[in-house]
Formats: C-alpha cells, sequence, structure tokens
C-alpha cells in the first residue's frame, strides 16, 4: 500500500521508511506538512498518512484540519508524536487524525495500527462500491445501459432551466421501434432484447458527447439535443434512423432487419413544461407511425416564447 510520511526530522523519517519498506509498504517521504498536503490531495495521492505532529509548514493537526475539509476521499492518518496527555489526544481527534503512535515506535505496534487502517480503508472502497452500484441501478436501465425513465425527465428539467437562462434552443427526438411487437412474437423476448440494445448502441453513436438518450419505456426512447434548432435536431434524427436501419440485429442464428421512426420537437420558450415539449415529439412520431414507419416527422411548429 502507498503510505505517506512526513517529518522534518531526517533520522526519524528514514527509520519510518526503513521499517514501513520492510513490511511491503510504497512509500513517499516528505519533510514538512506543506508537502504532506499536496502530496495528500493529488490525484491518486496515498491514502494513509503517518505525520509527525510537530513539522516546518504546517504541523501535523494543519495537516489533518486541511485534508479533511478539501480531499474528496478519506484519508487514514496516524500522528506521530511524544504527546501522550489525554488533552492531547481530544485536540489531535478534533484535528481529524485517526489514530497515534508514541515516539520512539515500536515496531510491532506501528505493524498493527497500519492493519488498522488498511481495515478501515477497505471497508470504506466496499461501502463505495455498493453506493455506486445502488446509484447505478437507480439511475440506469438495466438492459440497454442507458439512463432509465426517472434519469432522463430529470436531465430535461435541467436543460429547459439551461433554455431559459442562456436563451438557447432545445429539440426533443422520440424514437420508437417499428414492429416491435412482431420480434417478440415471432422470434422470443430474448430477440427483443437483443433488437432493444443494438438499437440503444446504434443511437449513442450518432449523438454529440453533449446530448444525453434515455430509454423512455418498452421500446421506446428520447434523445434530448441541447442547443439544436429544429432543423439540425431532424438532421441528427435522420442520422439515428438510417444507423439503426443499416444492419440487421444478429442473434442466435437470426438476421432481424429493425427500422424505427423518430418525432422531432423544438423549444426556445422560457415557459415550456417538460411534458409539454415530449407531447409535441410524441405527436410528430404518431405521424410518422402513420406516414409508414422508418421515417422522421418534425412538430408542425416550433415551440416558442
Amino acid at each position: 500500500m502507498r503510505i505517506l510520511i512526513a517529518d522534518d526530522d531526517a533520522i526519524s523519517r528514514a527509520l519510518l521508511k526503513k521499517t514501513l519498506e520492510r513490511l511491503k509498504h510504497d512509500v513517499v517521504s516528505v519533510n514538512d506538512g506543506t508537502a504532506a498536503i499536496a502530496a495528500l490531495l493529488e490525484a491518486g495521492g496515498p491514502r494513509l498518512a503517518v505525520l509527525d505532529w510537530m513539522m516546518p509548514g504546517a504541523d501535523g493537526l494543519a495537516v489533518c484540519r486541511e485534508i479533511r475539509l478539501r480531499s474528496e476521499w478519506y484519508i487514514y492518518v496516524i500522528l506521530l508524536t511524544a504527546r501522550e496527555t489525554a488533552e492531547d489526544m481530544v485536540i489531535g481527534l478534533e484535528a481529524g487524525a485517526d489514530d497515534f503512535l508514541t515516539k520512539p515506535f515500536n515496531q510491532s505496534e506501528m505493524r498493527a495500527r497500519l492493519w488498522s487502517g488498511m481495515r478501515v480503508l477497505e471497508l470504506q472502497r466496499g461501502l463505495l462500491a455498493a453506493q455506486e452500484a445502488l446509484r447505478h441501478h437507480a439511475t440506469t436501465d438495466h438492459l440497454t445501459g442507458l439512463w432509465n425513465r426517472r434519469m432522463i425527465l430529470e436531465q430535461l428539467d435541467r436543460e429547459l432551466q439551461r433554455v431559459k437562462r442562456e436563451k438557447r434552443p432545445l429539440t426533443v427526438a422520440m424514437l420508437d421501434i417499428d414492429r416491435f411487437k412482431a420480434v417478440n412474437d415471432q422470434h422470443s423476448h430474448a430477440a427483443g432484447d437483443a433488437v432493444l440494445q443494438a438499437t440503444a448502441a446504434a443511437i449513442n453513436s450518432q449523438l454529440r458527447e453533449y446530448d444525453f438518450v434515455g430509454r423512455f419505456g418498452g421500446e421506446e426512447f428520447i434523445l434530448l439535443l441541447p442547443g439544436c434548432e429544429a432543423a439540425d435536431g431532424h438532421v441528427i434524427a435522420e442520422r439515428v434512423r438510417m444507423r439503426v436501419a443499416a444492419e440487421p440485429v444478429r442473434y442466435d442464428g437470426l438476421s432481424i432487419a429493425v427500422t424505427a421512426s423518430l418525432g422531432v420537437a423544438t423549444t426556445s420558450s422560457e415557459s415550456i413544461i417538460g411534458t409539454d415539449l415530449i407531447a409535441a415529439a410524441d405527436a410528430a412520431l404518431y405521424r410518422a407511425k402513420e406516414g409508414g414507419r422508418d421515417r422522421v416527422e418534425v412538430s408542425a411548429s416550433v415551440i416558442a416564447s
């Protein structure tokens, strides 16, 4: 494990470094608190630190306070000190220290306290991983990997707020896979899942890096195109439509032809709400279906202020 040691005494620092390296740790060594703060806050910096209480630049307490205030990740801190009173321990804990070692340190005690710190960090890694898994589950459609309905609608609200602030248009496109029920009925629901996944990938391949896409439900997807006038939104929607139809979906020996219909609506209004914009795009999508499918229809009029 990478461990930072900070001590202005060269002999103490060398002894500590040698001890930690004997325990198979990768050691980052600095001689003052200012350098310790910089090393601990840099991307990929050490997650465990052994700090001398008294140092130039910033003492161990100041280092603790600074990293607790500024670090995006948890750093386990062991203070190395000759102080032993309960009052000193309280001061150190209040500054953000996790543990203490008395100078001169005992190597067996050092090993035990390092193990304690590593267990805490490992527990934190597990908790963060579980938190991220829960967040992913709550925001992502498990089949396509796209945002789910709740997340894409929340993003739509954010983009409409941006329309108000920046006076820039927003285009929404609703996409529906043509005759999707027949895929499920004639082949299988697993084949239908493969079509959904292929369609999601086709959509993503044609969007700009600042566009958004989510699965709206069933075989329907919603695309958010910030800054797009109606004509530009139509161009992007056409690219998506052609990409979806470009290649059949291969699944379990089958070759499944897939097309999609899209409805596009654009707004520059400061008062439009998301449901109205979606309704306009959905009405255009209905016209695309009625007009023969595998086509793009644009809302009859731009929704303006």
